[in-house]
């Protein structure tokens, strides 16, 4: 009998608004943002089998160990799951291979480690409820419940995990351009708090409404001409690689409606409404950065 086998997808995300709000206790900090999944997707298989996880990623460069966000999410799977009744013994063999950028600002890892976990109770019979899912999820990082959640779009609060499904916008195609570095969402963050004194008074940036601007009729949703994407993160990345700030102004004068870099960058996005226009600057951008992507929103969960 051949095992039981299961291949998903994990998509990128973009965020269209980042405040930072303020910071917990831990040295969480507390974000109010509208995150949007993107058709840009790693490919996941996995094959129940043997005791223990075994891991193989296309990308050498990336461990195939606790290292790596899927290895770590079978594994918290797999300890919840054992000793359930009607369970058997658990295993499982996965083959990770990667698309989105690492460390781009795109939550390729925390996709994918949501990927895993719904995966993997799809394997093993529904074991575990969603909400002991979302659990799992959050002791692997603050994006990995966007990524769960059935919805492509959201507005999310708290550390990222408190989320609003929203309309997925309609109408647009998404340049994204990568410059082949990385960027660690920890040293942004971190950075966020110094260039504010470590002050906790001056971490409370004045929370605005994420929908403000957002035309949102029915089951899609529009950006009007006059609302600013805001990423406070931006302030910190681009100060030490100013190379993201004339990215951003290229895609505009390609004709860019917007432009914006996605959480802790590097990528920066276009959000184009004519395709012509964001297909001539992709031709321009891929000469120069491998890394760029022409894309378009998710309107449905993948």
């Amino acid at each position: 009998m051949q095992p039981a086998r299961v291949t998903v997808r994990a998509p990128a995300k973009i965020n269209l608004f980042l405040r930072i709000t303020g910071r917990r206790s831990d040295g969480y900090h507390l974000l109010s943002t509208w995150m949007h999944k993107v058709d840009l997707c790693d490919t996941i298989e996995l094959t129940a089998c043997g005791e223990a996880v075994r891991l193989w990623c296309s990308d050498g460069q990336i461990p195939a160990d606790q290292g790596n966000l899927v290895h770590r999410a079978a594994d918290l799977f797999l300890g919840a799951a054992r000793g359930r009744p009607g369970v058997p013994g658990l295993g499982v063999t996965i083959r990770l291979t990667k698309h989105i950028p690492v460390a781009a600002g795109l939550g390729g890892g925390s996709s994918d480690a949501a990927a895993t976990l719904k995966a993997m109770n799809g394997l093993f019979a529904g074991v575990l409820t969603q909400d002991e899912l979302v659990e799992l999820g959050l002791r692997l990082g603050a994006d990995v419940p966007f990524f769960l959640a059935d919805s492509p779009a959201a507005l999310a609060t708290g550390i990222g995990e408190i989320l609003q499904p929203v309309p997925p916008l309609q109408g647009y195609t998404l340049l994204l351009v990568n410059p082949g570095f990385s960027v660690s969402t920890r040293w942004a963050y971190q950075t966020f708090a110094l260039t504010k004194n470590e002050d906790a008074s001056m971490l409370q940036n004045l929370q605005e409404c994420v929908v403000e601007g957002a035309h949102w009729q029915g089951d899609q949703a529009t950006i009007s001409p006059d609302m600013p994407l805001v990423n406070d993160l931006e302030t910190v990345t681009i100060a030490r690689y100013p190379l993201l700030e004339r990215l951003k102004g290229e895609l505009l004068r390609c004709g860019a409606h917007r432009a914006l870099m996605s959480g802790s960058g590097p990528t920066v996005f276009g959000l184009f409404a004519d395709r012509h226009k964001a297909e001539a600057c992709y031709a321009a951008c891929k000469l120069r950065f491998a890394a760029t992507y022409l894309v378009a929103p998710l309107a449905e969960q993948q």
